[in-house]
């Protein structure tokens, strides 16, 4: 129960205690594109288009990010109209026209919907390997849905309650789980199995709660999951981290929610018992941190000890310039934020429409750096979460008379690849690992011939793995 009283809620700053007490969560999805007031400025053509891309892509958006987050006087062009809302672009012609003579010619739901699951395939839905190489199995063999340990000290575990968000990033990696397909949706249920593997995994440190989103869990069963880790024999976890972009789509979760005290209550425990408590937040420009409420739940998040630690993608059409990152991170440390990673835009889903290719990325992020302290230093990158690890662009160099990029591992498959620097040749189009080459005449990287074995024995170990091997 949510008490206006509680020494807790002393942490709001008084301008926003009316607002987040009572304001409604209201939501639209691609069913009530023609409920949102402010999209009938825009043409027929592009309300129709948003319905075409929406069928394939998953659309979901709230008010909050309507009323406070979009200047309505920029759109398309505003930044947060672009990560929220669907766009011609993101669908590839051959996709969009597929969808949009099916509508013209008044073909039935079902027979959109099956063009429309054929396309997703067609997007790469889990990138990285991570549904053949990441899930691990339990003593009968048997893969664990809903938890993956990609990393010797991580694990990331998918809370089912969790597996949608305030709003939909239209770049997301996860659209997968988001478009109603349970054969490409990562979720489990039980605590049970998620504790009994960290009991029998001594060597993970770091437990990560992904989505979607954790945080649209009411605390009651966010609760079931941490509490239990308290005990003696999960010692080992040190680190809980919790990624989430309620902070900047629905602020109001941490303050007016009707278990925001019990959620704020829960994360000071977990602080005090010894836990190192991280919410990942996921931030794509600096306007999503200058309302009220969302610096009064920085605030608030902040009170109890947990760290916040900031994260998000170099994204096209949204956050593609480096006066944006310099002022989204100077904004992050002045709110008592870490900046802590600048990704690339994963390769699926509508990443055509969004990738900047990695000489852009790395000019972006050193001329962003360039104009912060120390302090807003932080953020690693530009890294591209890839199959074998994180693989991080140092930065462009000439050596021995060739041009490359100067590259190394964040985090590896195999932990001994970490800080180990690897050299690329110079490719002005290149938007992702897969698509370098080697610098020097070498053959292959350090790494290959390691990371070739590794998948393959992991490929061998399911079904769906022989498949694809063979």
């Amino acid at each position: 129960m949510n008490t206006l009283n509680s020494p807790l809620v002393r942490h709001w700053p008084t301008a926003v205690d009316a607002e987040v007490a009572h304001r409604p969560f209201s939501v639209f999805t691609q069913r009530d594109l023609d409920r949102i007031e402010p999209l009938s400025r825009l043409t027929p053509a592009q309300r129709f288009e948003m319905k075409v891309v929406s069928t394939v892509l998953p659309f979901r958006v709230n008010q909050y990010v309507i009323d406070e987050l979009i200047d309505w006087s920029q759109v398309p062009d505003d930044p947060i109209f672009q990560l929220t809302f669907p766009q011609r672009g993101m669908l590839t012609d051959a996709h969009f026209d597929r969808i949009a003579a099916l509508y013209q010619a008044g073909a039935d739901k079902a027979e959109i919907e099956a063009a429309a699951h054929d396309i997703r395939l067609e997007l790469n839905p889990h990138p990285a390997d991570q549904m053949e190489m990441n899930m691990p199995r339990d003593a009968a063999g048997n893969r664990l849905e809903g938890i993956q340990h990609k990393y010797r000290e991580t694990v990331l575990f998918f809370p089912s309650q969790g597996q949608t968000c305030h709003s939909y990033c239209t770049f997301c990696f996860r659209w997968a789980q988001f478009v109603g397909d349970k054969a490409l949706r990562i979720a489990a249920s039980e605590a049970r199995m998620l504790h009994d593997y960290l009991r029998h995994h001594d060597e993970v440190t770091d437990l990560l709660f992904t989505g979607g989103d954790p945080m649209v869990m009411k605390t009651k069963h966010l609760q079931g999951y941490l509490e239990p880790l308290l005990a003696a024999d999960f010692d080992h976890i040190q680190t809980i981290r919790i990624g989430t972009k309620a902070l900047s789509f629905w602020p109001h979760r941490f303050l007016g929610a009707d278990d925001a005290d019990d959620l704020i209550r829960l994360l000071e425990r977990m602080v005090k018992a010894g836990k190192h408590v991280a919410l990942m937040a996921h931030y794509n420009h600096w306007r999503e941190l200058e309302t009220p409420a969302a610096r009064a739940a920085i605030q608030r998040i902040r009170a109890t000890g947990a760290v916040i630690r900031a994260q998000g993608p170099l994204i096209a059409h949204i956050n593609d310039d480096p006066a944006v990152w310099a002022r989204m991170w100077q904004t992050q440390v002045s709110l008592g934020i870490v900046p802590y990673y600048f990704f690339v835009e994963r390769d699926t889903g509508a990443r055509n429409y969004f990738e900047v290719p990695l000489a852009r990325a790395w000019q972006i992020y050193r001329e962003a750096m360039q104009q912060v302290s120390g302090l807003a230093r932080t953020a690693r990158g530009p890294s591209m979460s890839a199959s074998p690890g994180k693989v991080e662009v140092q930065g462009v160099a000439e050596i021995a008379g060739e041009k490359v990029f100067v590259l190394r591992f964040i985090q590896g498959r195999n932990p001994d690849w970490v800080q180990r620097p690897f050299f690329a040749r110079y490719d002005e189009q290149a938007t992702w690992l897969h698509h370098l080459k080697p610098a020097f005449g070498e053959e292959k990287w350090f790494w290959e011939d390691e990371y070739a074995a590794l998948r393959e024995a992991k490929l061998a170990t399911s079904d769906e793995g022989v498949s694809l091997a063979a």
